[in-house]
């Protein structure tokens, strides 16, 4: 079977935003080119270590002797995006996700593979690759950043989240 392919070169939007309420939201991937649109589906913690690994890849990438690239340490004002997810329709629920650098564009590239069981050979049979420039690849990390924290408060004393009804401390976080 031939894997569908939601390519996005030099997207218009690429986002992560939730449906839901903290404790009960559904985490997704949205990019869109022209009227072509994706949404995927993934773990609040695939969203968390995607932004820090675009932030530690654009750091890299600033820090080269001799870069020819302008990369932004914060993200530009103009291409700040709060505005909510547009309709979703998911294509896929995302499995393994890979990021790259690709220096002949200058853009870092991420790549979301549709989940396979894990007791399967079966090879994905979606995936979804977006290629960001560095500008919107650091606002795209920013906004993640805030989407992920924005969910339930964390217990001080346990570190576990907390929810609105209610919560049973778990005691002291050991080290």
């Amino acid at each position: 079977m031939v894997a569908t392919v939601h390519e996005f070169n030099w997207p218009d939007r690429v986002v992560i935003g939730t449906i839901g309420e903290p404790g009960a939201r559904t985490f997704y991937l949205q990019a869109r080119t022209g009227t072509q649109i994706a949404s995927i589906a993934l773990e609040k913690q695939q969203a968390a270590v995607v932004a820090e690994m675009i932030d530690e890849i654009l750091d890299q990438v600033a820090t080269v002797a001799g870069n020819p690239f302008s990369v932004p340490t914060h993200t530009p004002v103009e291409l700040v995006d709060n505005d909510p997810l547009e309709e979703v329709v998911e294509s896929f629920r995302a499995g393994t996700m890979n990021l790259g650098w690709d220096a002949t564009v200058a853009q870092v590239v991420l790549e979301a593979y549709s989940l396979v069981e894990d007791d399967s050979d079966e090879n994905p049979d979606a995936v979804m690759r977006v290629r960001m420039p560095v500008g919107t690849a650091r606002a795209f990390a920013m906004r993640t950043h805030e989407i992920v924290a924005a969910g339930r408060p964390v217990c001080s004393s346990c570190g576990y989240p907390m929810d609105p009804d209610g919560h049973q401390c778990q005691g002291p976080e050991l080290s």
